[in-house]
């Protein structure tokens, strides 16, 4: 006999979480270095193509990826040998894309993570040759070269293969040389502009009164939700590090929109602090659907010249629960209440994630709902 059940309050093998901010526990202050950056002051993304020798057979196959083969053929005629006429069958290299993130001084070491592009099965035992990564202007910044490290393992037989991590990207570390550094007069500067990561009106508001608190001064103003202007005081026209210093270690206390986020991939609610409701009533319940298919032999009489036939029976089976509950909820309650309440009705993450969008729908909700 074959059994399906379908339950309307379903229970999922994925263990759902929520995640609350409790209401009656005062917002935390923050420095602004972590909720805002300095515009000017940030990394710079490079990229470089190049080649990676010494794998242990794992590399591109140049027969089917004709840019490795070429880049190798380039990079053979630049060591001033001719393989255009040869026939090249090697898997022991692998073109490569490099990024970093580069803000240093010239001759100063950085990182290089290296990604293959091609069919390479595994990077590692590796080695980068001489690569140079450009700029979105087109300028190189940096070489990289050097021994990369995947951090994975992988081993297979005849029949089977086992592989943790991804063996088809890696690091160097201190794999690149700033051989050119990028242009920015931070003494130079008239005015700081702060960008908030998250804009808010209140937020920026409260960055620029705490800065012209600071100075004892009105040196800054917030021109929109996300950018905050700050003049330079006569005073720290030559000590803009200083100033900055002072700026980021300021405490802040960053404002939040009432927002409700929901990841229903995983069950995963998130309810900021100032989620409010209307008042209102909830119900939940659960509805369960048992349906049986029962297998039905029909034998032929003896003698005869019929056949055996095996026919389903359907048999469905509905129940509902009967112990729901209506709760009624206040206006105005607090995050806690609504907790508290949607608790009380015994509601999983997956329930909550339907009572809270049939909330919002009726008007009751006063907060976003985002979905991811």
């Amino acid at each position: 006999m074959n059994t399906v059940l379908f339950k309307k309050s379903a229970v999922f093998s994925i263990i759902g979480a929520v995640f609350l901010l409790a209401g009656g526990q005062a917002a935390a202050s923050s420095r602004i270095k972590d909720i805002a950056d300095f515009e000017g002051v940030r990394e710079n993304q490079l990229v470089g193509y190049g080649l990676v020798v010494g794998l242990n057979g794992t590399g591109d196959n140049i027969k089917s990826i004709n840019f490795a083969k070429e880049s190798l053929i380039s990079m053979l005629d630049q060591l001033g040998i001719n393989a255009r006429d040869g026939q090249l069958k090697s898997k022991n290299m692998a073109a490569v894309m490099a990024s970093l993130p580069p803000f240093a001084r010239q001759g100063s070491r950085i990182d290089v993570m290296v990604s293959a592009m091609g069919d390479a099965k595994s990077l590692q035992g590796g080695t980068l040759i001489a690569t140079p990564l450009n700029g979105a202007n087109g300028e190189v910044y940096a070489v990289a070269q050097g021994q990369i490290a995947t951090g994975s393992v992988s081993a297979q037989g005849n029949n089977a293969s086992v592989t943790r991590g991804v063996p088809t990207s890696g690091r160097i570390a201190n794999g690149a040389i700033i051989e050119n550094e990028i242009d920015f007069a931070l003494d130079s500067l008239k005015n700081i502009r702060i960008a908030l990561r998250n804009p808010d009106f209140t937020t920026a508001r409260r960055i620029s009164d705490a800065i012209n608190a600071m100075l004892g001064q009105p040196a800054s103003k917030a021109l929109d939700p996300a950018t905050v202007d700050l003049q330079i005081p006569q005073e720290y026209e030559d000590k803009i590090v200083d100033l900055m210093t002072k700026v980021e270690q300021l405490q802040v206390q960053p404002d939040q929109l009432a927002k409700v986020v929901i990841d229903e991939s995983s069950g995963i609610i998130v309810i900021g602090k100032d989620v409010k409701i209307n008042r209102l009533a909830i119900a939940q319940g659960n509805l369960t659907i048992k349906i049986s298919e029962i297998p039905m032999v029909s034998q032929p009489l003896p003698f005869s010249n019929g056949t055996t036939v095996t026919q389903n029976v359907t048999a469905i089976d509905v129940n509902e629960e009967v112990n729901s509950r209506l709760s009624v909820l206040d206006t105005g309650v607090n995050l806690q209440e609504l907790v508290d309440g949607l608790n009380a009705l015994g509601v999983t993450p997956r329930d909550l994630i339907s009572i809270l969008q049939a909330v919002k729908a009726s008007g009751a909700l006063q907060a976003d709902i985002e979905v991811i």
